[in-house]
C-alpha cells in the first residue's frame, strides 16, 4: 500500500495546477473596509494601509494579498501558523488575539465572522448563483449528483460540491470534505460565476452548518432528506442535531424548501419552515410531490411520479428503492425553481453511478457485488433489503467501524448487517487514533447478538473483502460497506491507499485467476 501524506489534497488545492474552484482576480479591498464591515466590535490592531484581495484560513494555502484568518482549534490555534501564513504573503490577520506578526482583526468570534466576510470579500457570489443545498443523514450525494444531472440536461451550466468531488466549467478536484470551509466555500463559489456557471448543487452537511461555514452563502433552495442517528460525537443529541439541519432553513439564508416527509424530523421542519415549500415523500400521497408503483431490481429503479402537475413515469440506472427518495428531492428543488422537468428527469435517468453509492463491480463473477458508502443503521436498513431482493442466495456483508465517531452505533451497525446477511466479515475502517481490536469487537458483538449470520472477524480489510469474494457463490450478492468511494485509510494519523472498489475488483480478477 501507498502512505500518502495528510496535507496532498489540501496542497493541491487552490494552488497554481489547480484553478478549478480560485477565482482568478478578485478587486482588492483596503483593509480599513474590510474592518468596517465587520461592525463596530471589530478592532484592528496594526496599520490598515495594506490590500485584500482575497481570504484564507489554511496557513499553507495563503496567497499574496489574502487575509489569514487564525481561527480556535481542536489541538492548536491558529495564530501559531500566522508567522508561515506571512511568508506566503499574507497582508494581515483575522483572529480572536493579536498574533504580533501581522495587522490583526480581532473578533470576539472569528469563524462566525468567516462566512459573510469572505463572501463580500469576494463579491457575494452566491448572488449571482442558484445555489441548491442538501441537507440530511443519507442520501445527499446522491441527491446533489441527480440535481446536477438534471440541471445539465436542461441546459443549465452547473457546478458540483460534494463529499467527493468539486467540479466546475474548468474542471475537477477531490474534495477535501463534505461541506468546504467558509473561505473555500466562498472562493469556489466565486470561481464558479467567473467561469460563467448558473447553478449549483451542493451537500451541507451538520458540521458546516454548526462551525457557519455556509454562513454567507444564500440558496435558492435548501433540500432535507431525511434525519437519523448520526454524528451523535459532535452534536450532543439528536435534538441538537437536527437543529443544526434545520439552521439551513432560516429564511435570511434559504428562499424555498424542499423537505422529505417520510420521517418525523422532516414533518417538524415542514411544519416550523417559514420560507415557501414543497414537501416529498415516497410513503405518502399527502406529500406535493410523491412516488407511487415503485420497482427496483438489479437494471436499475423505476416509479411513477406525480406532483407538481405531473404524473411521468421514471426509470433511474441508478441502484436501489431509497434512490427515489433522492430523485423526488431533486426533482422538488427543481420544480421549485421552475427548471424543465422533462428535460431533468431525462438527464436523471442517464446518470449510471455516484461514486462508492452502491456501485456494481463486475468482472464476469457469477455473483452480484458492490461498495456502498452505508456507515449508519438507517443507511443499512435502507439498502439490505434491496440486496437480498436480488437473489435466493446468500448475503454477504463486510462491515466496520469508524473510530472517533459516535460509539453508540457500532454494535448496532453490526447487529443490523446480522439482521440482513447470511455472514457477516467485521473488519476494519480507519480506527484512527482507536484501538482498531476494540472496534472490531464492539461491531462483532452486535452481530453476534443480532441476528443468526455467520460471524466472522477478519482485521485486514483487503483479506476481509477476499474473504466474502471466497465465499460467494452463483447467484449470491457481496456488499463491502461503511467507505463508498473513500480512497485513504487511517490508523494513529498514518494514511494509506485504499479504495474498497479498487480491492473488490482485485479481489475478483484474484478468484477468476486460473
Amino acid at each position: 500500500m501507498t502512505t500518502v501524506p495528510t496535507s496532498r489534497a489540501a496542497r493541491q488545492w487552490c494552488t497554481g495546477t489547480v484553478s478549478v474552484d480560485c477565482p482568478r482576480w478578485n478587486p482588492p479591498k483596503p483593509l480599513r473596509e474590510v474592518v468596517r464591515s465587520l461592525g463596530r466590535s471589530a478592532e484592528l490592531v496594526g496599520s490598515g494601509d495594506a490590500a485584500v484581495t482575497g481570504v484564507n484560513q489554511d496557513s499553507r494555502l495563503v496567497r499574496a494579498g489574502d487575509l489569514y484568518a487564525a481561527l480556535p482549534g481542536q489541538h492548536r490555534h491558529g495564530v501559531a501558523f500566522a508567522a508561515e501564513a506571512a511568508s506566503h504573503g499574507a497582508v494581515a490577520v483575522l483572529s480572536d488575539r493579536e498574533c504580533g506578526v501581522l495587522p490583526t482583526i480581532v473578533v470576539d468570534d472569528p469563524r462566525r465572522a468567516l462566512g459573510p466576510l469572505a463572501s463580500w470579500i469576494y463579491g457575494d457570489p452566491s448572488g449571482s448563483l442558484d445555489v441548491y443545498g442538501v441537507t440530511g443523514t443519507n442520501g445527499k450525494t446522491s441527491t446533489a449528483y441527480l440535481l446536477d444531472a438534471g440541471l445539465r440536461a436542461a441546459g443549465v451550466a452547473a457546478g458540483l460540491v460534494t463529499g467527493i468531488t468539486v467540479r466546475g466549467p474548468n474542471g475537477s478536484r477531490t474534495a477535501i470534505r463534505t461541506t468546504p470551509e467558509a473561505c473555500e466555500l466562498q472562493q469556489t463559489l466565486a470561481a464558479f460565476t467567473e467561469q460563467g456557471t448558473d447553478a449549483v448543487a451542493m451537500e451541507v452537511s451538520s458540521h458546516g452548518l454548526a462551525l457557519y461555514r455556509i454562513d454567507g452563502t444564500f440558496f435558492r433552495v435548501g433540500l432535507f432528506t431525511n434525519l437519523a442517528r448520526d454524528h451523535l460525537d459532535f452534536h450532543p443529541d439528536m435534538d441538537a442535531y437536527f437543529a443544526a439541519k434545520a439552521r439551513l432553513f432560516d429564511p435570511g439564508r434559504c428562499a424555498t424548501a424542499a423537505i422529505g416527509i417520510d420521517d418525523e424530523f422532516g414533518r417538524r421542519l415542514a411544519a416550523a419552515v417559514t420560507v415557501p415549500r414543497l414537501t416529498f415523500s415516497s410513503t405518502t400521497v399527502a406529500a406535493d410531490i410523491h412516488a407511487s408503483a415503485v420497482h427496483a431490481d438489479e437494471g436499475g429503479t423505476s416509479f411513477t411520479l406525480q406532483g407538481a402537475a405531473e404524473r411521468k413515469s421514471v426509470r433511474l440506472r441508478l441502484l436501489g428503492v431509497h434512490q427515489v427518495d433522492n430523485a423526488l428531492a431533486a426533482i422538488s428543488a427543481l420544480a421549485a425553481r421552475g427548471v424543465d422537468l422533462d428535460a431533468a428527469i431525462a438527464g436523471m435517468e442517464n446518470l449510471d453511478t455516484v461514486p462508492g453509492r452502491l456501485e456494481a463491480v463486475d468482472v464476469g463473477q457469477p455473483f452480484l457485488a458492490f461498495v456502498d458508502y452505508m456507515h449508519n443503521t438507517a443507511g443499512q436498513r435502507r439498502l439490505f433489503p434491496y440486496l437480498r431482493s436480488l437473489t435466493r442466495g446468500r448475503v454477504f456483508a463486510v462491515v466496520g467501524a469508524t473510530g472517533e465517531r459516535d460509539p453508540g452505533k457500532r454494535a448496532p451497525l453490526g447487529a443490523t448487517a446480522a439482521c440482513f446477511a447470511d455472514t457477516v466479515i467485521v473488519t476494519d475502517e480507519s480506527p484512527y487514533s482507536e484501538d482498531a481490536g476494540r472496534l472490531r469487537e464492539d461491531v462483532a458483538r452486535g452481530a453476534r447478538a443480532g441476528g443468526d449470520a455467520e460471524v466472522l472477524v477478519v482485521p485486514d480489510r483487503a483479506e476481509a473483502i477476499l474473504t466474502a469474494v471466497g465465499l460467494a457463490g452463483p447467484g449470491d450478492v457481496v456488499v463491502v460497506a461503511g467507505r463508498g468511494h473513500d480512497p485513504v485509510q487511517e490508523y494513529g494519523g498514518h494514511r494509506r491507499v485504499f479504495d474498497d472498489r479498487v480491492a473488490l475488483r482485485e479481489a475478483l480478477l484474484r478468484l477468476a485467476a486460473p
